[in-house]
């Protein structure tokens, strides 16, 4: 029955499987592999680019500091909240990495040129 279903379903299935299971449906067949494959791809860009902000608000907090604009204690307690979410969100994305390398879905070289810029 998994087999049979169309392609907009296992889309929409995939999507909603959490990372821990996800690469465990890839196993399904050559549809679900690619939906996965797929899923996995937008579920670490998506980390990478929100790992990017945090860091981006991190640098504005540092900048807010220098000016005096918040004070120590604030811009501590910031820092390492935002701190402790780039680590768990590096976390998740590494996870998916791997299970990726681990089942053949890492493709192709890595892209040149795509560095994120800080604008504040």
């Amino acid at each position: 029955m998994l087999d049979r279903l169309p392609v907009e379903i296992v889309e929409r299935i995939v999507a909603k499987i959490p990372d821990t299971d996800l690469i465990a449906a890839s196993k399904v067949d050559r549809v679900w592999w690619q939906e996965v494959r797929r899923e996995a791809y937008k579920r670490w860009k998506n980390y990478a680019t929100t790992i990017g902000d945090v860091y981006c608000e991190i640098r504005a907090l540092g900048k807010h500091y220098i000016k005096r604009e918040i004070d120590w204690i604030t811009f501590e307690d910031v820092n390492d909240l935002y701190k402790r979410w780039i680590n768990r969100l590096t976390e998740d994305q590494l996870y998916i990495m791997e299970k990726m390398l681990r089942n053949g879905m890492v493709v192709g070289p890595p892209r040149e040129g795509n560095h994120r810029v800080c604008i504040k």
